[in-house]
């Protein structure tokens, strides 16, 4: 198994390979690389998928619902449903790392609260980039977030 990188360098070298097999990057935050997506030509946004630069490396995709979208429905339903639309990742071979309450607070009014996130990280390990390039791209092309016509 190949040791992925560590320092500044190797990080670059592995943002400048996902560039070359079609990736766009949002940004990079420690050792995650966090892959974009454009819904529209100028709008990029955090797509919710993850490299993350351990060893071994780690393909990471995050799932959520918006309260927002379910108003009357608790927290354990909501969590429900986006194990529901993460199913489609378990075939892969991801598996369930985590769960988050999210809170967004108002920028203008910390007190207030303008939705609430209910999140799973789903994760699978991979030995190499190469490995990890299709599971990358089908992270990429399923739903991560809850739709309230689901």
């Amino acid at each position: 198994m190949s040791q992925p990188p560590s320092s500044n360098t190797a990080s670059s070298e592995m943002k400048r390979a996902l560039v070359e097999a079609g990736f766009e990057i949002f940004r990079t935050r420690g050792e995650e690389i966090i892959l974009a997506e454009r819904p529209r030509e100028n709008l990029i946004m955090d797509s919710g998928v993850r490299l993350r630069l351990t060893v071994p490396l780690e393909v990471v995709v995050v799932f959520r619902a918006q309260k927002a979208d379910f108003p009357n429905e608790n927290e354990s339903d909501l969590f429900e449903r986006v194990r529901q639309l993460a199913e489609a990742a378990l075939p892969a071979g991801f598996s369930e790392k985590g769960v988050a309450v999210t809170r967004i607070e108002d920028p203008g009014d910390a007190e207030r609260t303008l939705d609430v996130f209910y999140e799973i990280t789903y994760a699978k390990t991979v030995g190499r980039l190469t490995e990890a390039l299709p599971d990358l791209r089908l992270a990429m092309s399923i739903e991560k977030r809850v739709s309230s016509d689901r």
